[in-house]
């Protein structure tokens, strides 16, 4: 595996870094109105069909095991998992916390409204306790 794929500019500037798993890195969108987490494989891929077999089946199981803390942490009503690309080419993953009561509920949160960036001192509060749970 190549863990020298550069972040993409576009994802380092809307997401805040929580830590590092073994193919992704785990980083927070920039958006406080969402609990919404962003798993970036550090490998050269488009698509997951470019990654080979074992890399596939470990952004599976990390995307189960980051979707798995959400839920135990923040009890949503639904986690929605995507993966779009269709501005940042480099293969991501998305892992979004949805409430029957959230703003964008039950459309999709891309294009709605306008991001709320979180306080700095906000963002431990959500990756922590993903992280506690990630890494214990």
């Amino acid at each position: 595996m190549n863990n020298n794929v550069e972040l993409p500019p576009r994802l380092a500037e809307d997401s805040h870094f929580c830590l590092n798993l073994d193919l992704c890195q785990l980083r927070l969108s920039d958006d406080a109105r969402f609990i919404w987490f962003i798993l970036i494989p550090r490998v050269s891929a488009v698509e997951v069909t470019k990654l080979s077999a074992d890399e596939y089946m470990q952004l599976m199981r990390e995307v189960r095991q980051v979707a798995t803390a959400v839920e135990q942490v923040f009890g949503p009503d639904k986690i929605n998992i995507a993966s779009l690309g269709n501005q940042v080419p480099q293969l991501h993953l998305h892992v979004i916390a949805r409430y029957k009561d959230d703003e964008a509920w039950p459309g999709p949160v891309w294009g709605y409204g306008q991001p709320v960036g979180y306080k700095k001192d906000e963002i431990p509060r959500i990756c922590d306790p993903v992280v506690r749970l990630l890494t214990s």
